[in-house]
């Protein structure tokens, strides 16, 4: 499984990090809440391991905004804070599992490893999408059409899951900026248009006419081509 640790502490999270790894599975590590969101909304992962109590955007909010975004994601949360408030308040915000610390390393894999079975038999969305003549790998960063390929961007892969997933609806700029960003959806800001007119150059067959990440006036953006993959 591709897992992220997110967790502050330097000691606990290195040592997370050799234990999953040496277990066999792929490991990225964030050390605070900002961090977290930036890797989990951009980057796919099976299951994030979180830390309830994080500087910056804390371990609720994490869980939160990640749900949201990637409802296939599981999410196990920790923390030092045991009592029954916490544990419903964690569950409520999407964490699919709770382990109290300090805890021991056998339960920690016991509890990754059932993670791991669930992953296995759990649809997974598509990383190869076909659209307008354009081969798009979401798991290379990598779009391609015809013998020219061309690397995205992190922010510009998240764009093209959520207008994927969505795709039966126009997506506004604030859901954009929530769900692919991390930021608040009251940011007043021109940082979508300006990273989708930048996408448009790499996938669309003619950018000034795009068919696959097309405008719906007064709502943002839809995903417009048909569903090849």
């Amino acid at each position: 499984m591709r897992i992220l640790i997110v967790e502050d502490e330097q000691p606990l999270r290195s040592g997370l990090e050799d234990l999953l790894a040496a277990a066999g599975h792929e490991v990225a590590t964030a050390a605070d809440g900002r961090a977290a969101l930036d890797l989990g909304l951009a980057e796919p992962f099976d299951l994030v391991v979180l830390d309830l109590m994080l500087p910056g955007v804390d371990g609720i909010e994490v869980c939160r905004r990640l749900r949201q975004a990637r409802p296939e994601i599981a999410i196990l949360m920790l923390t030092a804070r045991g009592s029954e408030d916490d544990k419903v308040a964690g569950f409520g915000a999407g964490a699919d599992d709770y382990l109290a610390k300090p805890f021991g390393v056998r339960e920690l894999l016991a509890r990754v490893e059932a993670f791991a079975r669930r992953a296995g038999r759990r649809p997974q969305p598509p990383e190869v999408l076909e659209a307008a003549g354009c081969r798009i790998d979401l798991g290379r960063h990598e779009a391609q059409r015809g013998s020219e390929a061309v690397a995205l961007t992190p922010r510009e892969v998240g764009i093209l899951r959520w207008l994927h997933r969505h795709r039966g609806r126009a997506v506004s700029r604030a859901e954009l900026l929530e769900n692919v960003w991390g930021a608040s959806a009251d940011l007043k800001t021109r940082t979508v248009d300006m990273t989708i007119a930048k996408l448009r150059q790499k996938i669309e067959p003619d950018p000034a006419s795009p068919r696959i990440v097309v405008t719906v006036l007064g709502a943002g953006y839809a995903w417009g081509a048909d569903d090849e993959s």
